[in-house]
């Protein structure tokens, strides 16, 4: 069996876990392995060829410590992508400029071992501003054995480089339980903290807008299930401002999932609501994938950049145009925002391409050599 490292964003992010879901449901014959919080063996505990190694465990914590104070980088990381196969490196929002980018750099370039394949799947690349974070990364990018971005904008930085291609977004080709009944009279909203996004000086004006739409369903006649994805990027306490500004009076009416180990759960509020107003990507895309009209309010370029790869034609709002929003305009989106992304599923499979060609020789060799070896 090969033994293949992920190396992924593990802070209870939703589209991130499913990313890790999708890629080792795909080969059940691969061993994984992930260096992650604990917790991550109770999402993935149905995932029999997933072994999570605990990064918050005092034998981790402790090389972390060491390796911080000696200034080495990522050495329990590189130690596993030493003794792998391959690095299987996934991920969206991956490579946004940050104030301590060369140190995130150095992280993940510690992993990479040039003596094995490493493959950089379902990512996009920015918003950056130095020209330096650019080039950079296209220096290491072309020693890559496969790269495959998921909008148009990135693939179009380098799509010079030989090893570079383009998919849609891997999230289009999950195939989620049977979870869906009749759509119920409640509307999900999945909320963002814009000031973890970088958008400073909008939090008060996207809680207010979320709390007219809110108010405004309510009125006729639906419930409000508000949804956080990531508590670490602040979702939870942006829905607890939200609540705030509604006060007491619609505590009956509402209901509040916090994503934390419950994928399934997650995935049946979003598959039998009625109606999704998509703060976050990936609320956007599981919408789109589980049949329901949605409106997303786009927080950055790459949600619009991936509504236009997939000619999305329904109203939107990003945060130059949110003050003008009017709930009635969303409201009338109900039923003209509906996607068939039957195409997008088929092309997302794109993404793992070479990994399949690496996985399956591999196995092929096996048996080949298993079959020799018993003739």
């Amino acid at each position: 069996m090969k033994k293949m490292l992920i190396y992924a964003y593990t802070e209870f992010n939703l589209g991130d876990d499913l990313f890790i879901k999708v890629l080792c449901e795909r080969y059940p014959d691969t061993e994984f392995r992930i260096c992650a919080p604990s917790l991550y063996k109770r999402i993935f505990k149905e995932i029999k060829n997933l072994k999570v190694y605990p990064s918050d465990s005092i034998f981790f914590r402790g090389i972390a410590f060491i390796c911080r104070r000696l200034k080495i980088h990522n050495l329990a990381q590189k130690y596993m992508a030493d003794r792998s196969d391959g690095v299987v490196h996934i991920g969206g929002s991956i490579f946004m400029q940050a104030d301590h980018w060369k140190e995130h750099f150095k992280n993940a370039e510690a992993i990479r071992n040039k003596n094995k394949p490493y493959y950089l799947l379902g990512s996009n690349f920015g918003p950056y501003t130095d020209k330096e974070y650019y080039e950079e990364h296209r220096r290491i990018f072309k020693d890559y054995t496969d790269i495959c971005f998921r909008e148009q904008h990135s693939y179009d930085l380098f799509e010079d480089l030989d090893n570079v291609r383009l998919a849609p977004d891997i999230i289009f080709q999950l195939d989620p339980p049977n979870l869906q009944t009749e759509p119920e009279d409640y509307i999900v909203i999945s909320v963002i903290k814009p000031s973890a996004k970088d958008l400073n000086g909008f939090d008060n004006l996207y809680y207010e807008k979320m709390k007219e739409l809110a108010i405004y369903f309510i009125e006729k006649g639906y419930a409000v299930h508000f949804m956080s994805f990531c508590e670490h990027e602040g979702d939870q306490l942006a829905i607890e401002e939200i609540q705030n500004l509604m006060g007491s009076s619609y505590e009956d009416v509402i209901q509040v999932h916090l994503y934390k180990t419950n994928i399934e759960e997650v995935l049946s509020v979003l598959a039998n609501s009625s109606f999704i107003v998509a703060s976050r990507f990936h609320a956007m895309i599981l919408g789109w994938v589980l049949g329901k009209p949605v409106f997303p309010v786009a927080y950055s370029k790459k949600m619009i950049n991936v509504m236009e790869d997939a000619q999305f034609k329904g109203l939107f709002t990003d945060f130059t145009t949110l003050e003008h929003l009017q709930p009635a305009q969303v409201f009338e989106s109900m039923t003209t925002h509906y996607m068939d992304v039957t195409p997008q599923a088929k092309h997302a499979e794109r993404h793992f391409e070479h990994l399949d060609t690496y996985l399956s020789l591999y196995e092929r060799r096996i048996r080949y050599e298993s079959q020799a070896e018993h003739s």
